[in-house]
């Protein structure tokens, strides 16, 4: 009896990452019989398209460890992540995760926050479309309705934080950038990514910037997110971040939370 479909799709993706996997049953060349070496080669096709995918995805990670490291680090993500989507584009979003436990990766502790950039900055670009807030759309509001705001934020914004210096990292392993020294212990960066319009904006903020704007993500009003900020830095900056935000396309619209949600 012919194994049901499930079973087959899955033992013919168990045979492409196993080269120890004999040739599904079923697959035969044109003498009518299985060919291990025509499998082979559809077997390192899609390995090698794989491969490829990721590359292009994380060209700073790629060019800072070098393209055998990447290889070998990429066939081993690739057995622990298949494709779950048809677009290609999907691939990889689990890279960052992947690389902060794979130990040959452990001598550049900054490597997978590196990597959640760059997933970040991509994620980012493919974003949905969405028409930022002009500065006068807040004109009309009173100081006192300031505390219930919700902020929706536009739906390419995304944020990163490490304990390194990741964002400097980045700039240095992208485009024209030019790597030179990192001082790995000089701090943390916590980095904001969006696309108000054509062009991905990638750039650092301050410590409360970034739990204000973590905090506006979850749907928490103004109130509750300046209070996550200063228990983040009691120096947070609110006129400065909002200012920040608006004019940067970051903020997309508002509305008023309910009193408790306010509280």
């Amino acid at each position: 009896m012919t194994p049901p479909l499930a079973e087959r799709l899955g033992g013919f993706a168990r045979a492409l990452l196993d080269p120890a996997q004999p040739v599904p049953p079923g697959l035969v060349g044109p003498d009518g019989t299985p060919s291990g070496r025509r499998f082979g080669v559809y077997r390192n096709n899609v390995v090698a398209g794989l491969t490829a995918t990721l590359k292009d995805a994380y060209p700073a990670v790629h060019r800072i460890v070098g393209e055998e490291f990447f290889q070998a680090m990429a066939r081993r993500h690739l057995l622990s992540e298949l494709p779950c989507s048809p677009i290609l584009l999907d691939y990889g979003s689990g890279f960052a995760a992947f690389i902060r436990g794979f130990a040959p990766a452990s001598a550049l502790p900054y490597l997978a926050d590196l990597a959640a950039i760059e997933r970040a900055w991509a994620e980012a670009y493919h974003a949905a479309e969405a028409q930022p807030v002009t500065p006068a759309a807040f004109a009309a509001l009173a100081p006192a309705d300031l505390p219930a705001l919700r902020l929706r934020l536009h739906p390419s914004l995304r944020l990163v934080r490490s304990a390194f210096p990741v964002l400097t990292v980045w700039q240095m392993n992208v485009a024209e950038g030019i790597p030179g020294p990192v001082d790995l212990d000089a701090g943390g960066e916590a980095v904001l990514i969006v696309r108000p319009e054509a062009d991905v904006v990638v750039r650092a903020i301050p410590s409360g910037s970034f739990a204000f704007v973590q905090a506006l993500s979850a749907g928490r009003s103004m109130l509750r997110a300046v209070d996550d900020a200063l228990r983040e830095d009691a120096g947070f900056d609110l006129a400065g971040t909002l200012h920040d935000l608006i004019h940067g396309g970051a903020v997309i619209g508002f509305d008023r939370a309910t009193m408790g949600e306010a509280s």
